[in-house]
């Protein structure tokens, strides 16, 4: 990094910020039972920096949300935290989700800035931070000490609450067997089960196991096929 770095725009955080939306409403699974254990009382003294990890749609920035409204952390998200003013940051705890794609002065302050009283920094990422591609010597060894705690793709307990939540939240009854015919078949992920309650419901039709059938039907390049299931009734 240069220090002669243009002086760039701040972004003015208020005290307090909302977390996201459905913050409370999280499915403990083994896939998801670590991160949730290890967040529990985190941070139980100052200078804390840990890094949630693991593929998409996993349930790691619901998590972290969770985490954010408990101890009032400040949210920020990949590279518009360098638009933060650092002294709204002081002695603050941070969520910073997308955490990757921060550059690597403001990764290197925000990790500073934990270390004052009152400070921790929760990092999210897909990678684990041992992952990613930075220049500074002494921020890659900071890096490589964060405690990490990964997470895993939700398992079928998961998505069935996942789905019933989504479905629920659009007024939608879905019929006998739908949500279990849905699980075996969709990617493994929350984007995954919001992409096809949102299609059942554009349909304007009852949701049947039938019309679900044939909304994956016409959607192959967004769900999966399991092995030697196809998508049978």
């Amino acid at each position: 990094m240069s220090a002669r770095r243009p002086p760039r725009e701040q972004l003015r955080l208020p005290l307090t910020r909302e977390a996201p939306q459905g913050a409370t409403a999280f499915v403990r699974s083994t896939s998801n039972a670590y991160a949730f254990d290890a967040l529990a009382a985190w941070p139980d003294s100052a200078g804390q920096v840990m890094a949630i990890c693991g593929p998409a749609g996993c349930g790691k920035s619901h998590l972290a949300a969770i985490w954010a409204e408990r101890v009032g952390a400040i949210p920020l998200n990949g590279a518009e935290a360098a638009l933060a003013d650092p002294i709204e940051l002081e002695g603050r705890p941070v969520l910073l989700d997308i955490a990757q794609d921060a550059d690597d002065e403001t990764l290197f302050h925000l990790i500073n800035l934990a270390q004052q009283d009152g400070g921790a920094l929760l990092m999210v990422s897909r990678p684990s931070p041992r992952r990613w591609q930075v220049e500074v010597p002494d921020l890659r060894s900071r890096l490589d000490a964060v405690r990490v705690v990964a997470m895993e793709a939700p398992e079928d307990t998961v998505l069935s609450a996942i789905l019933s939540a989504r479905f629920a939240e659009r007024s939608i009854t879905p019929g006998d067997g739908v949500i279990d015919y849905l699980v075996m078949r969709i990617d493994r992920s929350a984007e995954a089960v919001a992409d096809v309650v949102e299609r059942l419901d554009a349909e304007h039709r009852p949701v049947t196991r039938a019309l679900a059938r044939q909304v994956l039907g016409a959607s192959n390049d967004l769900f999966e096929e399991p092995d030697g299931a196809g998508l049978q009734p």
